[in-house]
């Protein structure tokens, strides 16, 4: 069996499993579909992980259960995450596994000035975010180690991003992008290996079990200077950048589900949204890797 089970084979889902491979640790992949990097100390499995008897059996004498895994879409967490999260409790109790689970912001809510560090409430009024404050209360309540492990927008390679969504394409075509967000706020940006770096770290430090901590990220930049960034580092010409009216996807919302969705999230990008994750960083001794070195190694996968 694999000292190491991870749900997920995005891209934290992969980071965490090439992290663990370097230290030659087995490494269990569970997906739908098979997926996940090919190497030798890799076992891809392509099961359904919110199968709790399933996820307990391909679990079974596992160190640590990682949960990577996100719904693609908005529309789908109420239908798809409960069941997940109740099946990774489950196979964890059951194989008296630590479980390590990845997470946003979204639990917070919008709070004054925009400030997040690892002691601030959980006080998210929309339903995304209730669902995720419920989701971890679940894991806490449960009688199991576990940890939660809170980052930012993604930045790096294969990240699903403001870049691979808007800024890329319209980069690759030389055009304007729309950004739903203002232009000018400053916003943290997590690069997804130091989030896998911090759950390999954290799942395996018992200091770090019982409660939430933060990935250490970059200064927060504004979407205006991290679009010239980008620009620079696929050595192309900065691009125009045209901020969408707040009301737009509000109004789209009204007949559009992920429009209605995306907009009960718009705090985030029209106002400022600083991650610190100080106490972390003390605490376990973990770095944040140079914003400009991420958006190289996103660029370059990107246009592979």
């Amino acid at each position: 069996m694999a000292d190491h089970v991870i749900i997920g084979a995005g891209s934290i889902g992969t980071n965490v499993a090439r992290l663990l491979i370097e230290r030659g640790e087995s490494v269990r992949m569970v997906t739908r579909s098979g997926s996940g990097p090919d190497h030798p100390l890799i076992e891809r499995v392509a099961a359904d992980a919110s199968a709790a008897a399933r996820l307990t059996e391909l679990s079974r004498d596992a160190k640590v259960i990682y949960h990577c895994a996100n719904p693609p879409s908005y529309t789908t967490w109420e239908r798809l995450l409960p069941p997940l999260q109740t099946a990774v409790i489950a196979a964890a109790k059951a194989n008296d596994a630590v479980l390590a689970l990845t997470a946003g912001l979204y639990a917070y809510g919008e709070q004054p000035g925009g400030q997040m560090d690892e002691h601030t409430p959980m006080a998210a009024t929309g339903r995304k975010g209730r669902l995720r404050k419920r989701l971890w209360e679940q894991s806490l309540n449960a009688g199991i180690r576990t940890v939660e492990v809170r980052g930012s927008d993604y930045i790096g390679k294969d990240a699903a991003s403001l870049y691979s969504m808007i800024i890329g394409p319209a980069l690759e075509k030389g055009r304007a992008a729309w950004i739903p967000g203002h232009l000018d706020m400053p916003h943290t940006f997590t690069c997804n290996r130091d989030m896998a770096t911090a759950l390999v770290t954290l799942a395996q430090d018992e200091r770090a079990w019982g409660r939430a901590w933060h990935v250490p990220s970059p200064p927060a930049i504004t979407i205006r200077e991290l679009a010239q960034r980008y620009a620079a580092a696929a050595g192309k010409p900065p691009i125009k950048l045209i901020q969408l009216p707040r009301f737009v996807m509000r109004a789209a919302g009204v007949f559009v589900p992920i429009a209605r969705e995306i907009a009960e999230m718009d705090y985030q990008w029209y106002a400022p949204f600083r991650l610190d994750a100080t106490e972390t960083a003390r605490t376990f001794g973990l770095t944040t890797t140079d914003l400009d070195v991420a958006l190289r190694d996103q660029v370059g996968a990107i246009a592979v």
